[in-house]
């Protein structure tokens, strides 16, 4: 997304105030002295650099473009500061919303509304009757602050989806080449363990059959029982079980590097939480790997920690070594290649992440590293409590900086008196409903409840402060908030759900999914209700001439006028945010099932070869030994270990002769590559297959339990997931909990379309989140089908 020049509206802005002053006192008549001329120029050079650079320093820019104002608005005549008071304050404020985190935006807004809060009653006292430029100077921060929220939550949800499709788009070109590296590994342990065994034996029984002829039986035993183990070993070589973990966890590999280096003496512990296969575990292995071999070269002997914290949000890799003992020798200090740090940097940055070295205070080394954790989001850098306690204490400070005037314009009397005036009333009000607003996410219901509470308030602070002003402008201003939360709420749409997933090693967490009290609706209509009321009190209190029946009529029409059109901005909001979601979530499940499709392809093209080779080699063993001929078993034992290595070679040197449209169609046997590839775009999935489900299913339904397994991980949700596959003897059910959107009509569309030739059936939503689906396990015949 490109961004606009940071120059522009400051430029914009310093060209409105010339327009408001100097140049339209000019066209009335009154010509500005040098004096005041020279002053707004410095003011307004200042203002116009600090907004140029408010990205880099937010806050900064605000105090000095807030300072710059006040100190301006006190020689200068009035308006001279109004635009960069009003607006220039609001854009420095909107960019600390939008680029600093939540708590430093609501203390700053806090400290600029109490300073002028304060300023305004040295100036004005508690008795200004109206005080409507608190509570629009009010309106003004937190439109401000909503509208940055807005942009850093958007910029957040981007930034995450993109962050999750380049992980989804390197896991693409990995899982075809992680199953190969697999079978070759598990290929490579079966002949060096099992047929090199046969041979061995075989030929040990053959050389000592004079002497020793019971060894001939003995062989012939042990080449028929390792001929059928090495059978169910290439059987599960090749339909591993979806929910087994075939290839080393992070934990495991881990734990294997740090007993090396124990073994070279090295004192390492270690805490090390699960983490599912993917770049973010190769990254964190390789940073560890690369920190303890430079604790080894460089301070052979040093007590070493490793942590690894795998959060929602972020990964935690940090490593952390003592000083060396005394009068050690580093005898590897000289063997590196001086391009550690940089290569440990490089796999930070390509996981989306950060790396921090430098030494510790007790004279030792650190190295840090923040990686994505398994919702794909944004990495937050978390600050210390000594930096919130000095931004709290700075606050104060400025707040009660007394030669700082507020941003106001000067008034020529101060009036004076006890009675608390309406615009102090009014201000509060605005102040509760923006802050409501702060919690509408969390608490949709209770902050709906608090608005209509506080709009009903609006008509008594208009008599408790004898307001005089524009009897419409409150209860449209006490409007703006709630017209705020409608569009929040209709454009947000249903609330997401998340929550940690479990651990490598467990079934993620059970999780309560809550119904809607009540339609979205209902609030536009409340709202409308609670409004229509206010507006229509504080008409009827202050008098009018219009008959009594036309006044809620009106007031009625003008509400519903507005919340409506918020509803359906809100509506626009949402069909926009859909629209983006379904294109991330579409090229997700475009990559995902490329992924699939290849590594599948891949698993197919080596179990060809093992099923044309090895796995004929080896029954041809396994019937000489079943038939007591030692010399033939001997041979294809042979043969079957020359087949495993020509395979092995094969596989090392890959196939690319394989056009897309000729790959095979995954199957349900294909389920653990979805499940590795889903956890390793940063979502919890786990699948599980029951013993009752038929090692060979129909062919359509095979294929179909696998397209709807796909379709039913491919909806965009973040929630980890649980997938089962059952059979009670005539049906397959395939049960999917942690899939909300899977009610959806398109979803469901698509997931009938699949079932339906095959008679299947559909429940969905009972519990919410969780979807059934039943495939009979004989297909209907072609005569059914055509009929």
């Amino acid at each position: 997304m490109k961004r606009t020049d940071d120059r522009l509206l400051p430029v914009l802005l310093i060209c409105a105030q010339a327009l408001v002053w100097p140049v339209a006192p000019l066209l009335r008549g009154t010509v500005p002295t040098a004096a005041d001329l020279l002053v707004a120029a410095l003011v307004a050079g200042t203002v116009t650099a600090a907004l140029a650079l408010r990205r880099t320093r937010p806050v900064i820019t605000l105090i000095v473009v807030a300072a710059a104002c006040a100190v301006g608005a006190g020689p200068l005549p009035t308006g001279a500061m109004a635009v960069f008071g009003t607006a220039g304050v609001a854009l420095a404020l909107f960019t600390v919303a939008a680029e600093r985190d939540t708590f430093t935006t609501v203390l700053c807004v806090v400290t600029l509304a109490l300073w002028q809060f304060l300023q305004n009653i040295t100036l004005h006292g508690l008795s200004d009757n109206n005080g409507l430029d608190l509570v629009l100077i009010t309106l003004l921060y937190a439109t401000a602050c909503g509208a940055g929220f807005s942009v850093r939550r958007t910029r957040r949800a981007r930034q995450a989806a993109e962050l999750q499709l380049n992980r989804a788009e390197t896991e693409r070109h990995r899982l075809p080449a992680a199953e190969r590296r697999r079978m070759e590994r598990e290929l490579h342990d079966v002949s060096a363990h099992h047929l090199t065994a046969v041979v061995v034996t075989a030929g040990a029984a053959l050389g000592l059959r004079e002497r020793r002829p019971e060894l001939a039986a003995e062989a012939l035993e042990f080449a028929t029982e390792t001929g059928r183990e090495v059978t169910r070993a290439l059987g599960a070589v090749r339909a591993p079980a979806p929910s087994r973990e075939e290839l080393p966890s992070l934990q495991e590999r881990l734990h294997s590097l740090i007993a090396g280096f124990r073994r070279l003496n090295q004192p390492v512990e270690y805490e090390i939480d699960p983490l599912p296969d993917g770049t973010v575990a190769d990254a964190a292995y390789g940073i560890v790997r690369e920190a303890l071999t430079n604790v080894a070269r460089h301070a052979p002997g040093a007590h070493t920690t490793v942590t690894v914290r795998y959060g929602d949000t972020r990964t935690d890799v940090v490593i952390t070594s003592a000083a060396p003992p005394s009068g050690t020798p580093a005898h590897g200090a000289g063997l590196g290649g001086g391009r550690g740090q940089g290569f440990l940097r490089s796999r930070a940055r390509e996981t989306g992440g950060s790396l921090t070295t430098g030494p510790t205070p007790e004279g030792g080394w650190e190295v840090r590293a923040i990686l994505p954790g398994r919702t794909a989001a944004p990495l937050e850098h978390s600050l210390p409590r000594s930096y919130r306690a000095a931004q709290v204490v700075a606050a104060i400070g400025l707040c009660f900086q007394p030669l700082l005037p507020a941003l106001i314009i000067h008034a020529d009397s101060t009036p004076t008196g006890a009675q608390v005036s309406a615009g102090v009333l009014f201000t509060l009000l605005a102040a509760a409903q923006a802050v409501a607003l702060l919690w509408l996410r969390r608490a949709p219901r209770t902050v709906q409840l608090t608005l209509l509470a506080l709009a009903l308030l609006w008509p008594m602070a208009m008599s408790v402060g004898h307001y005089t002003g524009p009897v419409l402008l409150p209860p449209a201003l006490s409007a703006l908030a709630t017209c705020a939360a409608v569009i929040s709420l209709k454009g947000r749409g249903a609330v997401s759900i998340y929550g940690s997933a479990a651990g490598r090693d467990q079934p993620p967490p059970a999780r309560t999914y809550r119904l809607p009290q009540a339609p979205l609706s209902v609030f536009p209509v409340a709202a409308t209700a609670a409004h229509t009321t206010a507006l229509t009190i504080a008409i009827l209190h202050r008098g009018t001439t219009t008959p009594a029946w036309a006044v809620p009529t009106a007031a009625t029409t003008a509400v519903a006028l507005a919340i409506g059109a918020s509803y359906y901005a809100g509506s626009l909001i949402a069909q926009r945010n859909r629209a983006t979601q379904g294109a991330q979530s579409e090229q997700l499940a475009t990559w995902t099932e490329e992924a699939v499709r290849d590594a599948w392809a891949e698993r197919r093209r080596i179990a060809a070869g093992l099923e044309t080779t090895v796995l004929a080699r080896t029954a041809d063993m396994i019937t000489e030994a079943e038939a007591g001929h030692l010399d033939e078993t001997a041979t294809r034992a042979r043969e079957a270990l020359a087949a495993m290595r020509a395979l092995l070679d094969a596989v090392r040197d890959g196939d690319e002769t394989t056009t897309p449209a000729l790959r095979p169609q995954p199957t349900v046997q294909a389920l653990d590559l979805l499940a590795h590839q889903c956890r390793a775009t940063g979502r919890d999935v786990r699948i599980r297959v029951t013993d009752r489900v038929p090692e060979r299913l129909p062919t359509e339904v095979d294929l179909a339990a696998y397209h709807v397994t796909e379709t039913l991980l491919a909806t965009g949700d973040n929630d980890p997931a649980v997938l089962e596959l059952d059979a009670d003897g005539s049906t397959l059910t395939i049960t999917a909990t942690g899939a909300p959107r899977a009610t959806d009509p398109a979803v469901q569309a698509r997931l009938t379309a699949r079932i339906a030739p095959l008679g299947g059936t559909l429940t969905a939503g009972r519990p919410p989140g969780t979807v059934h689906l039943r495939l009979p396990l004989t297909a209907p015949d072609d005569e059914e089908r055509e009929r």
